[in-house]
């Protein structure tokens, strides 16, 4: 499906955006591994994370839906049932990296999961390799990739210091933790926490310390999780598109309400607010080790912007937002550079050869790095036609890309977007009404 989104529309008023993408999975996910019922309020209910409620019915679960929110009846920590089939995780790399995580601990068990072509090309060596350090033991497709076989066994605690920052990898060895006496994973730079405020709130043994100006996070032995309920805030990488357009369209002023500012998160406003951007709101304070997820509604106003530099210690705290520091920079005065991020290209695109890309045939002029991008800003886009490349991010950047471009932008595969914001043409469309 392709849409087209044009310049001029004025975006006044307020809107919610989409319930929390991450913190949805990590619900579902541990959810079903509660010894009770779980309720997870303002659950997102898109592609991927329904992909996620999906595999936790095929391993024990039951999930009733009730209007925004979801009732999930788990199995408890130990008896996760293995189906006749493989698992099917669609396009979700959080669902494909947590889950088992849960099921390397299902001793005598064996698990295969698989996904769509994507997915595919997704490397799960990363998690592949510690889960094989604690006694677990995963069978990949040529070593790296899905589909492939988590064989549940007994596990013994580690100390894991992570290669690359990863809140993925470093929720799953933490899930797999769970299972053993103590498991240390240690991350250089700090990656996003809310595995470890869920588990936390649900009664487990959680040590979280900086170390060497990194983070710490310990889990142990756990017999159960008990969870009531869960609330899911407004995802602050969905938000960030319309913070983007709030930014960059001319006249533009809105007001985000219950966005999640979790500090793990907000490395995107942190660039903002450096560039000059006008993005107002209560952000929880860098180093924070709270167990609740903050809460608050962002004020945006359109206005000029300058060129920054965002280096690899910022990276992990902005990673879905970085292909909006490219568009950003095109509007920016001077040169925006991104290093750090080769994580870029194992995402669901390669996404530093499909921003490049796409925003050059706008007519930006950026270039491609090793590891991000530099784009020299001249103001504005020309405008054009965009791939998505079967990329929600890149589906939402270039729709973005349109409303602030000179002669708008057609966006090709617009249906990547219902990943993580079905509901973005709707908000637009109450933002422009406004």
């Amino acid at each position: 499906m392709n849409a087209r989104f044009a310049p001029g529309v004025r975006l006044r008023g307020r809107v919610a955006p989409p319930a929390d993408k991450s913190i949805s999975h990590r619900a579902a996910i541990i959810g079903a591994m509660a010894s009770g019922p779980v309720r997870v309020v303002n659950y997102l209910f898109a592609a991927d994370t329904l992909s996620t409620l999906d595999a936790v019915r095929r391993v024990g679960a039951l999930v009733e839906r009730h209007g925004d929110d979801v009732l999930i009846r788990g199995c408890g920590m130990r008896n996760a049932q293995p189906p006749g089939d493989p698992i099917d995780v669609g396009n979700a790399g959080t669902l494909m990296r947590l889950l088992p995580g849960w099921l390397a601990f299902q001793q005598g068990a064996s698990f295969t999961l698989d996904g769509d072509a994507s997915i595919r090309r997704r490397p799960v060596d990363r998690i592949a390799a510690p889960l094989a350090l604690m006694g677990a033991e995963v069978e990949a497709t040529g070593g790296r990739f899905p589909p492939f076989t988590v064989h549940g066994a007994g596990l013994h605690g580690i100390s894991y210091e992570l290669p690359v920052a990863s809140a993925q990898v470093k929720s799953c060895v933490l899930l797999a933790g769970l299972a053993t006496d103590a498991t240390t994973v240690v991350e250089a730079i700090p990656s996003r926490d809310h595995t470890e405020r869920m588990l936390a709130r649900g009664g487990a043994r959680v040590d979280r310390r900086q170390v060497n100006g990194g983070y710490a996070s310990t889990v142990g032995n756990a017999d159960e999780l008990a969870l009531e309920e869960i609330r899911v805030p407004g995802d602050l990488s969905s938000a960030a598109f319309l913070i983007a357009a709030g930014v960059l369209v001319p006249g533009a002023r809105m007001v985000l309400d219950g966005v999640g500012v979790n500090w793990t998160r907000t490395g995107f406003l942190r660039i903002l607010q450096r560039m000059g951007a006008i993005v107002v709101g209560e952000l929880e304070e860098p180093g924070a080790l709270n167990p609740a997820e903050p809460i608050c509604d962002l004020d945006i106003s359109y206005g000029p912007i300058a060129a920054t530099t965002v280096d690899a210690d910022e990276v992990p705290l902005a990673i879905d937002e970085l292909p909006l520091v490219a568009l950003l920079g095109c509007f920016a005065e001077g040169e925006t550079v991104v290093r750090g991020a080769a994580e870029l290209r194992v995402k669901e695109s390669d996404r530093i050869a499909t921003v490049v890309d796409g925003l050059r045939g706008l007519g930006a002029d950026i270039d491609a790095l090793e590891d991000g991008f530099a784009v020299r800003g001249r103001g504005g886009l020309r405008g054009g036609v965009i791939d998505a490349h079967g990329d929600h991010r890149l589906a939402l950047l270039g729709a973005v890309a349109g409303l602030a471009s000179e002669e708008g932008v057609e966006v090709v595969g617009m249906e990547a977007a219902a990943v993580s914001y079905p509901g973005f043409a709707d908000d637009i469309a109450t933002l422009a009404a406004g």
